[in-house]
């Protein structure tokens, strides 16, 4: 009984989000999810990352007739740094470059999500990478801390 009372406790401290989206990172934003996107792809740009692309989920949605909140999606790296990686798991490679989700919930709040390096470490089986992994993190985390505030 006891262990069914805790089950139960950690699960309503568990928000719906994190359960929905197992592996991703989400930061709330202070921004409207263009001027977030926005803001991403300049500090992107100025450590020297590449955009490859951004995708307008509300545009294409539009498009077909549909409607859905604001939801946007960039696409970057850098090969100095994803390479490395590559080179300790090689499939890795399906979740790189890197992405980022902004996108504004049901409330109107904006938030920013990206892939979790442990999430990947534990996807693909990654040994043997762990500085590459941490320098991801951080700098996943200053990119979006930049954006969002």
């Amino acid at each position: 009984m006891r262990q069914h009372l805790l089950v139960f406790t950690v699960l309503l401290l568990v928000s719906p989000l994190t359960l929905a989206a197992a592996g991703l990172v989400t930061v709330k934003s202070q921004h409207s999810v263009k001027e977030t996107a926005d803001k991403l792809e300049t500090v992107l740009n100025q450590k020297g990352m590449t955009v490859f692309t951004r995708v307008n989920h509300t545009e294409g949605a539009k498009k077909a007739g549909l409607d859905l909140r604001p939801t946007e999606l960039v696409i970057f790296g850098n090969p100095k740094v994803g390479t490395p990686l590559m080179q300790c798991e090689q499939s890795v490679a399906i979740d790189l470059p890197q992405k980022a989700l902004i996108w504004e919930d049901a409330d109107g709040q904006v938030w920013l999500g990206y892939n979790d390096p442990e999430f990947l470490r534990k996807r693909h089986a990654i040994e043997g990478c762990d500085a590459v992994l941490k320098k991801i993190d951080g700098a996943l985390g200053k990119f979006a801390e930049a954006a969002t505030q």
